[in-house]
């Protein structure tokens, strides 16, 4: 499977795709408010009405993945299959936008679509939720999903109103994990795009300043803008070996720095996944323990990086062998979690590790 199936992109939709990738608050003028509210009323006017179940998380059927069934997070590629594996801690994904095709389309996704479902299961549950089974028991809700126009006229009420559907579901969700199957052992807290957007809400509400903070390993925020004053008191990670922590980066080839981002006026946190700091030299290729290119097939070494010290994006360096549809994406938003696949792995369970020799009775 090539390294894009991670997302079923035809080019108009990944236009989109990369556009919403990087808006803020900031990015909004008063003349771009204006434009968001006429393209609101009109993609309001052709959407179809939102259809399908509110979901009941007792019922298997509305997680994506979970330990208590066989799904595409528990896929270990072929070049993994000798490794040791354990389950000492608990992850709970939030995956990205798959709900893209806009025309006409409702403002959040039908639970009961099977062949959105399938995307879901077959590219993110499978690529991104995947990384996190040599350590972690996956659970990853199904949630009604805003549609990817959503984020096009993000600061609208209606796009509000989608949003706040699909976070009380990851809410509801997370609450039926907490009540039920949690019972005292290390989060972690991981996510993509639309996901990543959900989970600074979901960091806010359960861990920023409450108990629940204690039970964190670490929260892989990924795809999404982490503003600097998002979090209170839960810490930005700095090492590979930060427990409670934050951590997250937007990918990017190296280009003049996009407007959107340039927006931000600096507003935002970004961390270096070779280095696991903040650090903006350049980290080399050599760091990189391995991009996924296919589930069953992973490029050693990988690609090498540096942040942008005025933008805080990731920039990474493509090999000059690689796929010409990838060297010619400027905005590498749908390989954020490929790229650094093993380096992912690997973090994870060094995470853990420094968290159990910590927190021995957890």
């Amino acid at each position: 499977m090539h390294i894009l199936s991670i997302y079923p992109i035809r080019r108009r939709v990944l236009v989109a795709v990369l556009f919403i990738c990087g808006i803020n608050n900031a990015g909004f003028t008063q003349r771009g408010k204006l434009i968001q509210n006429m393209m609101e009323r009109r993609l309001d006017n052709e959407a179809a009405p939102n259809t399908g179940p509110a979901p009941d998380y007792a019922n298997l059927y509305y997680w994506a993945a979970s330990p208590f069934k066989h799904d595409c997070s528990d896929s270990i590629p072929s070049f993994l299959k000798d490794e040791e594996r354990d389950s000492l801690a608990d992850v709970f994904f939030i995956h990205p936008t798959t709900f893209i095709t806009m025309q006409k389309a409702a403002w959040n996704a039908d639970l009961s679509d099977t062949a959105l479902n399938r995307d879901t299961d077959l590219r993110p549950i499978l690529y991104q939720a995947s990384v996190f089974n040599g350590s972690c028991r996956v659970f990853a809700p199904r949630y009604r999903q805003a549609n990817l126009k959503a984020f096009l006229v993000r600061e609208t009420p209606r796009a509000k109103e989608a949003f706040d559907v699909a976070y009380n579901d990851i809410r509801n969700a997370f609450q039926y994990y907490l009540d039920h199957d949690n019972h005292g052992r290390p989060i972690v807290i991981a996510s993509h795009s639309q996901g990543s957007y959900m989970a600074i809400r979901l960091l806010q509400e359960f861990f920023d300043g409450k108990p629940l903070q204690q039970q964190l390993v670490c929260a892989y925020v990924i795809g999404y803008q982490i503003e600097k004053n998002a979090f209170k008191t839960l810490p930005w990670g700095n090492s590979p070996y930060t427990t409670g922590c934050v951590v997250g980066w937007r990918s990017f080839q190296k280009q003049d720095i996009p407007y959107n981002i340039q927006a931000e006026n600096g507003n935002s946190l970004c961390t270096n996944p070779l280095t696991w700091t903040s650090a903006t030299a350049e980290a080399p290729k050599e760091l990189n323990k391995g991009s996924m290119t296919g589930f069953n097939t992973i490029r050693t070494p990988g690609v090498a990086t540096s942040i942008d010290p005025q933008a805080s994006i990731l920039w990474v360096t493509l090999p000059d062998d690689i796929d010409s549809k990838i060297k010619q994406m400027k905005n590498l938003h749908v390989l954020d979690y490929n790229l650094f696949w093993m380096n992912i792995r690997k973090n994870v369970q060094q995470r853990i590790t420094a968290y159990l020799a910590t927190h021995p009775k957890a």
